[in-house]
């Protein structure tokens, strides 16, 4: 299939809100260390190809972290196209970008999550017992509720306390937000309102797409639920039925936790990036009733793999 022309495309190196992304970050690492371990002098021409078949990724983000680090002065456009090495020795290490940083919390947030998803933690909680309980700091206490209140599973209570929302916590209740997403999302894409909102739909799909180029395999479940839920709510938004956006942000919300558990393998869920991508091309090329047909084998295939209880 081809993609529709004069795609304005999101500058491929950059989380437009975060900047670089960690493969990128990594991905530049790495050439880093090939140019010093080789002991590579100023003015080698560095091969996408050959560094893509090296570092076993593909070319796109190759192409992304020498972008980054052209950016630092570490290699330089070469006249007939691609880079050369441009610093050496203390002077590259001195100018080479910071690898991805690990997120402290990460870990501690996924234990929560598990545990509320168990039964484990009681619906009111102080934030003394879930520092004791995690062996947490002020600073990353403070830092991990401020971002489960703003995925929406916890509120503060006025004042003292914080209360867990309400959860998807059954394989029933699982399987049943699947059939609800089958039965509106399609359809959302049929609406008489539906207006595509090109610059939203292009920068999901270049998420996706550097997913599917390799990031997926650098970034945890909860990032990729996020990823791929916006996806989902962006084309929902463009059908400007208030009452299906709402319902689709509300049972996103719901089944955020169980999704950490239910992700698929790193394999298979870049084939579901890969329709994401081709449900967004579809859709960008005017071709709405295919789109729609897409989007519903898509959340088919994708809930039976996900709802299967072997799994």
């Amino acid at each position: 299939m081809s993609p529709p022309t004069a795609r304005k495309q999101t500058p491929a190196a950059a989380d437009p809100a975060n900047g670089p992304t960690p493969l990128t970050r990594r991905t530049a690492a790495r050439i880093v260390e090939h140019i010093t371990s080789g002991g590579l002098p100023v003015g080698t021409r560095l091969v996408e190809r050959s560094l893509a078949e090296q570092l076993k990724v593909s070319r796109s983000p190759v192409r992304q972290a020498l972008r980054l680090l052209a950016d630092d002065g570490v290699v330089a456009a070469a006249e007939r196209g691609g880079y050369t090495v441009a610093l050496t020795g203390q002077a590259l290490t001195s100018a080479a970008p910071a690898g991805p940083a690990d997120d402290d919390t990460e870990e501690t947030y996924l234990r929560i999550a598990a545990d509320r998803l168990a039964g484990e933690l009681p619906d009111r909680i102080t934030e003394n017992t879930l520092a004791r309980r995690y062996h947490l700091t002020p600073g990353q206490l403070a830092h991990t509720l401020r971002r489960i209140a703003v995925e929406g599973w916890i509120e503060r209570l006025p004042g003292y306390g914080w209360e867990f929302q309400p959860m998807l916590t059954s394989m029933e209740a699982y399987e049943d937000s699947y059939r609800f997403r089958l039965t509106i999302e399609p359809s959302a894409v049929l609406e008489p309102g539906f207006h595509l909102d090109r610059e939203a739909v292009e920068a999901v799909r270049a998420e996706q797409q550097r997913l599917v180029d390799g990031e997926i395999r650098d970034i945890g479940n909860a990032r990729l639920y996020d990823l791929n839920s916006r996806f989902h709510e962006v084309i929902m938004a463009c059908s400007h039925n208030s009452f299906f956006i709402d319902a689709l942000r509300r049972v996103d919300r719901l089944r955020r936790l169980i999704e950490y558990r239910r992700s698929l393998q790193r394999d298979r869920a870049a084939v579901r990036c890969a329709e994401h991508v081709e449900i967004a091309d579809l859709l960008l090329s005017g071709r709405r009733e295919e789109a729609s047909a897409r989007l519903r084998e898509h959340l088919s295939t994708v809930g039976d793999e996900k709802t299967r209880r072997d799994t």
